[in-house]
């Protein structure tokens, strides 16, 4: 087992569900599959939250979205906050004063007050940075509706053509193109994308960080494959559109689930033909696929530059994609598994005893943090929700180790109360806007059936109620008002403490 400290490169995607890193997943991920095999994979891996700036917060905290503060997108109006509580500390500080050269390219979305160069690191290419605005105001839409017709289509719109495959109607909002096949440009055939920017510089600060006898720490970070999935035909086509199925629970219509699940697949997604959802599907291996390209192009410069073994590899996202999945897209407030569930690939050659294992502990980004360090052999803050997960990679059971997962989401750019308490049984899911729900998952892994109110499952129900009390106390949660119109949870928190 390695003594020194290692040198450390995080590759985390944006928006990529765990499911497409699985070894007998059909989407073609090479380089995360020799990564896994030659590591450790996190079977139960989540974000806190199925949103950008929560998560991200989080991997770079070690704190749940209660105690950093991030609730939302913190770069339009809707933000409930737009940074950090004041005084909290990031790992990448810690790193940077004990000796570390840190390295950022790519997606930040952390904090709209402050960028990486504000936390120790050295920023290469920084995409959605401070100052960033992602929201449409009232003169856009105007400038817009002069270019409807009466219907709220645009003029120039070919009524008799109908609608193009992959585009989804949205009257008044601008139309979504879901998915697109792009001509093959560039010499690479995928040096085109945006995504190139951000792997090329990380290569080129890898060569130069692989020279230094300082320990480094490099931070690649893609938007790929976030929705919209526009990809070059030469990653599309390696994928048979015949041999792509429908997501296993496609066809749940829904109805014991919150009306605004239902909303949001009958208003959009229940536009596409069953073809068209698999095209979409597709094209989301293929971005998938891309990604796992620009992986193996980092992997492999690590690997000619002879500080492979000393080098502590993280491939990880955000948060997940429906990808179908209950004839969803994208992620958000509907709290199934594919929004949520994240790869999570550890590798070290020097600090994993027997590599090639997977991990079906619950883990999650808040334990990143402390995991890193851990390993650089700095102390790890009291009370943050994380949890180093080196006893893992050293073949350890860690005493204590959560035995569910818990979220916490406050809405999106729309604003939702919502709670999940997870254990390898069942699945609860608190929401205060709407109906709860309950899951067998051993019964029902796809998350067909909502159990939850059922006589026979109180039990279950009450437990994972209490579950959830619990954990929002140890983390600071603010859902523990008494009044009348938001007590919805059918066990108050008291219950939680009885004897």
């Amino acid at each position: 087992m390695t003594r020194r400290r290692p040198n450390i490169l995080i590759f985390m995607t944006d928006q990529e569900q765990a499911d497409v890193l699985r070894p007998e997943h059909p989407a073609q991920t090479p380089h995360a599959a020799r990564l896994a095999a030659g590591g450790l994979r996190f079977t139960q891996a989540y974000c806190p939250t199925a949103h950008c700036c929560p998560s991200r917060a989080s991997l770079m905290t070690g704190l749940y979205p209660s105690q950093h503060g991030v609730y939302n997108n913190v770069s339009n109006p809707t933000a409930i906050r737009r940074g950090l509580r004041p005084g909290l500390r990031m790992w990448s500080e810690d790193l940077r004063a004990a000796g570390y050269t840190l390295q950022y390219s790519g997606k930040w979305h952390v904090t709209d007050e402050e960028n990486p160069s504000d936390r120790g690191w050295e920023e290469l290419v920084v995409t959605a940075p401070k100052g960033s605005y992602m929201h449409r105001g009232p003169e856009t839409w105007r400038a817009m509706a002069a270019r409807l017709d009466a219907a709220g289509e645009p003029r120039d719109a070919d009524a008799a053509a109908g609608r193009p495959r992959g585009l989804v109607r949205r009257p008044g909002w601008g139309d979504y193109q879901l998915f697109k096949t792009l001509p093959v440009r560039g010499e690479l055939g995928y040096d085109e994308k945006p995504d190139w920017r951000v792997v090329e510089a990380g290569l080129g600060a890898l060569e130069a960080l692989t020279r230094r006898a300082d320990p480094w720490c490099l931070y690649v970070g893609p938007v790929g494959p976030h929705d919209p999935f526009h990809v070059p035909e030469n990653f599309v086509r390696r994928y048979n559109l015949d041999d792509v199925p429908l997501p296993a629970n496609y066809h749940d219509a829904l109805d014991d689930k919150p009306r605004v699940y239902q909303r949001m697949r009958r208003q959009y997604w229940d536009q596409l033909s069953e073809e068209e959802i698999r095209d979409a599907v597709r094209h989301y291996w293929a971005y998938c696929t891309m990604e796992d390209t620009y992986f193996g192009l980092v992997m492999e410069a690590l690997e000619a530059s002879g500080q492979r073994e000393d080098t502590l590899v993280l491939r990880l996202s955000d948060h997940g994609e429906y990808a179908g999945a209950h004839g969803l897209f994208c992620k958000g407030v509907p709290a199934f598994r594919e929004g949520s569930h994240i790869p999570c690939i550890v590798s070290w050659p020097g600090g994993i005893d027997r590599p090639g294992r997977t991990e079906d502990a619950f883990v999650t980004l808040a334990d990143i943090g402390p995991t890193l360090l851990e390993a650089a052999g700095l102390p790890v803050p009291e009370g943050l929700t994380g949890r180093s997960l080196l006893p893992f990679l050293r073949g350890e059971s860690p005493e204590s180790w959560p035995q569910a997962f818990c979220s916490q989401m406050n809405g999106v750019e729309l604003y939702y109360t919502q709670r999940v308490v997870q254990t390898h049984d069942f699945k609860y899911v608190y929401n205060g806007f709407d109906y709860d729900e309950l899951y067998d998952l051993r019964a029902d892994p796809a998350e067909l059936t909502n159990l939850a109110g059922r006589p026979e499952q109180r039990e279950v129900q009450r437990d994972l109620v209490g579950r959830m009390w619990r954990f929002a106390g140890e983390t600071g949660d603010h859902i523990f008002n008494p009044y009348a119109t938001v007590a919805l949870a059918p066990w108050g928190p008291a219950d939680a403490y009885r004897a």
